[in-house]
């Protein structure tokens, strides 16, 4: 008798910048996934059910047969490792040790700084729409502390919240030592196209939508990288067919007001 398919399932979110790259690394790998899509401001990932999976109330989680595997970095390299055709991470020692060094980036501060000015410009107004109870309790249900203030100050201030100004700062920082990176080789870890690239997709089409167009233009080694990594198969595929056209108007609807405190703030 045959043995059964190992189950693959993704919990995950349309517009979750972590979910979309675990989507991306799975395109590129040819791997079919069987997905459930919670949605986040219902607090699906807040619901018993899911956090006896991910007590962190994050996604994305990869379920592969009884592995439970966690922490959306973590989950790119046992991708690469369970299915290693088209293999994702450089041969060259140097340049794996780099590609992992600018992956930690986005657990050191890079995700954080992009949830902070995604509520500040965009999702805030969701929330504010929200009945003010309803609201609070989710805000109470989050497991991490840091995260539950920052995030309701980003609701109640938006761009004049303490924290919107220090990520700006860090998405500038972001972007010159990507273009420090790329005048070494064509892609972040140096002439290999990586996980590292694709950890960064969703995040620099989450800038684009944002009001960072001008920060990123003004450096065309990084301005040419993505249009580089957005013509893969992993971002065609896991981030593209993704996006949601409600979040999208959001986006364009609160752009103009970014760009003008973004300018206001890099000049100064």
């Amino acid at each position: 008798m045959a043995q059964a398919k190992p189950q693959l399932v993704l919990y995950h979110n349309d517009m979750s910048v972590c979910a979309a790259k675990v989507r991306s690394a799975l395109a590129e790998k040819g791997v079919a996934f069987e997905g459930v899509h919670l949605d986040l401001r219902l607090g699906d990932a807040q619901k018993t059910a899911y956090t006896l999976l991910n007590p962190n109330q994050v996604v994305p989680t990869l379920v592969h047969d009884q592995a439970v595997i966690v922490e959306s970095n973590i989950i790119l390299e046992y991708i690469d490792d369970t299915w290693p055709q088209r293999p994702l991470r450089p041969a060259a020692p140097a340049e794996r040790a780099r590609m992992r060094l600018w992956m930690r980036q986005l657990d050191d501060g890079v995700h954080a700084a992009t949830g902070t000015i995604s509520t500040c410009i965009a999702f805030r107004h969701q929330h504010l729409q929200r009945e003010p109870t309803e609201l609070q309790n989710w805000l109470d249900n989050m497991m991490d502390p840091a995260r539950r203030e920052r995030t309701r100050l980003a609701v109640q201030q938006g761009m004049g919240s303490p924290g919107f100004s220090p990520a700006v700062v860090r998405f500038e920082k972001l972007i010159s030592d990507m273009d420090a990176a790329l005048s070494q080789g064509a892609w972040l870890a140096g002439t290999t196209y990586s996980l590292a690239d694709i950890a960064y997709g969703p995040y620099m089409i989450r800038l684009l939508h944002l009001g960072f167009e001008e920060r990123i233009q003004a450096r065309p080694l990084v301005a040419d990288w993505v249009q580089r990594l957005f013509a893969t198969v992993g971002y065609k595929d896991g981030v593209e067919t993704w996006l949601n056209a409600k979040y999208l108007a959001l986006f364009e609807r609160e752009k103009p007001a970014a760009i003008d405190f973004i300018r206001r703030l890099t000049a100064s």
